[in-house]
């Protein structure tokens, strides 16, 4: 399994070591990213219509989610409503980011475009094993896991050239106490829900490692584990972001460790013109730092998890 492990790991680290200067080259990387993400969500459509007895196994999916979502949350807003008193952060409004997504709606559309594509993914596998193809399930699992280690070295290569400093990050307390209350909690809440979801104790520790990574922690999970339990992963860690777009509007300015912390990695990406707009240019490097720290945890941590 530690062999594994370090296979995974390979091309993130690999990745981690390309500096890239030319701004050209890191807008095609990005684009790369995304474009992976989208190929491999589709491919997990594909091997979750492989499932015998689809409709049950679904219907078990999200239960499952809704049971580690609701576990993992409780333990979330627990915990970073004791650091919110702790820290006494209050942030006041700011200017709207120039091409923000500033209605609810137009920020949920890429989580949701991502939801279609694994949907997509279901009919595409459904209709091929109609038409006598069942070893396009086989095919759809290898190519996934193969584009997966270009994944990995892409993001890699992205959190090498954040122009975020180790320096900036060791010094911005409030977005490291943020990205450890919220990894931790998280953590607990896996293990919690781990019994209840008739799963080993390692296996809920790598289902709740997430952070809000909802495509990566899919793909991982369900490299390791199968589609079932990496759909369960994906609409866990997707769910989180939904919710983060409601809250951040309602409590940012009274609670804004709360709003930062629980968008989870997805707080130095997607859900930063929200947290800028209604907390202020001042949540900016604090979401920045979180949302980094927390990207930079998941993979190794699921990994390192499904290993044991």
């Amino acid at each position: 399994m530690l062999s594994g492990l370090l296979i995974v790991l390979l091309p993130l680290m690999l990745g981690y070591l390309v500096p890239v200067r030319n701004a050209g080259v890191m807008a095609g990387i990005n684009r790369g990213v995304s474009a992976a993400v989208y190929v491999i969500l589709l491919l997990m459509g594909i091997s979750l219509a492989g499932l015998d007895e689809l409709g049950r196994e679904l219907s078990r999916m999200g239960g499952q989610a809704l049971a580690l979502f609701s576990i993992i949350t409780v333990c979330n807003l627990v915990a970073l409503v004791w650091l919110s008193r702790r820290l006494g952060l209050r942030m006041g409004s700011s200017p709207v980011v120039a091409n923000a997504p500033t209605t609810k709606l137009a920020a949920l559309a890429g989580s949701l475009a991502l939801v279609a594509v694994v949907a997509g993914g279901i009919m595409i596998g459904l209709a091929l094993a109609w038409l006598g193809g069942d070893t396009i399930f086989q095919h759809a699992e290898r190519l996934a896991e193969w584009v997966l280690y270009v994944l990995l070295a892409l993001i890699g290569c992205q959190l090498r050239n954040s122009g975020m400093p180790l320096r900036q990050i060791l010094l911005n307390r409030y977005g490291l106490a943020i990205a450890v209350t919220l990894a931790v909690s998280s953590l607990i809440g896996g293990l919690l829900a781990a019994p209840l979801l008739a799963l080993r104790w390692n296996e809920g520790l790598a289902l709740a490692s997430g952070f809000g990574w909802y495509s990566l922690s899919a793909i991982l999970v369900g490299d390791q584990l199968g589609p079932l339990l990496g759909g369960v992963a994906f609409f866990n860690d997707l769910t989180r972001e939904l919710l983060a777009f409601i809250l951040i509007p309602l409590i940012i300015r009274r609670h804004a460790p709360v709003a930062i912390g629980y968008g989870g990695a997805t707080s130095m990406d997607f859900t930063l013109p929200v947290i800028q707009q209604h907390g202020g240019v001042a949540c900016v490097p604090i979401a920045v730092v979180s949302g980094f720290i927390l990207s930079l945890l998941s993979p190794p941590l699921i990994l390192f998890f499904l290993s044991l």
